[in-house]
């Protein structure tokens, strides 16, 4: 895909209208079958590249996080289709309960990811996989095993960030593929810095992306993208059990082989939901500057932000969301 110009006046802190954007189409699956069932049915619907040695991207959450997945439904995934998968994470950049290789295992436990492998990707080291097209990178420094696998799955709780605004797969991918102590800092700091959290919010949106970015074009066709929109919170699972209370309501379970298109669709139908139900996830997209993950996706070639959304629980039948989107009609699905 061509790279693309940013719309002028259109910043991280707006959503860019739908009759805005340009170029074509992506499919993104949705169900609303916020259960095992429905993740299993939701992946089948865009694993055909996943081969080989595949690795499971997903958070698994600092200790007793209320939030998280849930452990059963990626349990029976990997059981009925995924056997012989591992989920993969790596270590954090901040200091938490998943700082160190032997902190972040007995968390693991904690929260109950014993009934599979997990590869800590950054445990015995790092590699480095080209920025293809960056302003901030040529490199990015990712945990060492990932170079292992032949597909990933990237397995993504979406919901608010504290830095990022939201977490999609852009967030799964470019922060949790990125090891804990040198991609991790290259992106949360700027030179001459040591302060992670001193940083301008574009610039942030645009370093996260950019290692995304490293990671899907290292995978290719083998990368699909999940996003489970249940429990969001404005706060990431990294802030455990205190995370702020849950108040937007469950969707359901989208996937996409396209990044952007997934990502954007989840934001387009928070920000289509009535005021009481999105006001503070909103408000956290834009106060953070968030929505800069969507342009800045765009503007690297790494999807597209039109789609078309196909209702997996009724013979893959489009829904109609465009005219939500728009601001013409409520939220349902």
């Amino acid at each position: 895909m061509e790279h693309q110009t940013m719309i002028p006046g259109i910043g991280g802190d707006k959503l860019v209208p739908y009759e805005k954007r340009t170029g074509s189409e992506s499919t993104v699956y949705f169900t609303r079958e916020l259960s095992a069932a429905g993740l299993i049915r939701i992946y089948d619907k865009v694993s055909g590249g996943i081969t080989g040695r595949v690795g499971i991207k997903l958070h698994t959450g600092e200790k007793n996080g209320p939030n998280i997945i849930p452990r059963d439904w990626v349990r029976a995934l990997m059981t009925e289709r995924l056997p012989d998968s591992a989920i993969v994470e790596t270590n954090t950049y901040y200091e938490g309960d998943r700082f160190t290789t032997q902190q972040h295992r007995q968390t693991l436990a904690v929260n109950g990811w014993t009934f599979a492998p997990v590869d800590i990707l950054d445990e015995e080291g790092t590699a480095l996989l080209p920025v293809k097209g960056g302003k901030w990178f040529e490199n990015m420094s990712v945990g060492g095993h990932l170079t292992n696998y032949d597909s990933l799955i990237a397995l993504t709780h979406f919901k608010g960030h504290v830095q990022g605004g939201f977490g999609g797969s852009n967030k799964n991918l470019g922060i949790g593929c990125a090891d804990g102590r040198i991609g991790k800092r290259w992106i949360h700091t700027t030179p001459g810095q040591p302060n992670q959290w001193d940083i301008a919010k574009e610039e942030f949106m645009e370093r996260m992306t950019e290692s995304t970015k490293s990671v899907i074009d290292y995978f290719g066709r083998h990368i699909v993208y999940i996003n489970i929109m249940r429990n969001m919170s404005v706060s990431c699972d990294c802030e455990g059990c205190a995370a702020a209370p849950v108040v937007t309501p469950n969707v359901g379970i989208l996937a996409s082989t396209d990044i952007l298109a997934l990502d954007q669709a989840c934001v387009d139908i928070v920000f289509s939901m009535q005021e009481h139900e999105h006001h503070d996830l909103v408000e956290r997209m834009t106060s953070r500057h968030g929505l800069r993950q969507l342009t800045y996706m765009k503007e690297l070639g790494m999807g597209n932000d039109r789609y078309t959304i196909l209702d997996a629980d009724r013979s893959d039948t489009a829904i109609a969301l465009a005219e939500t989107v728009r601001g013409l009609k409520p939220f349902s699905l």
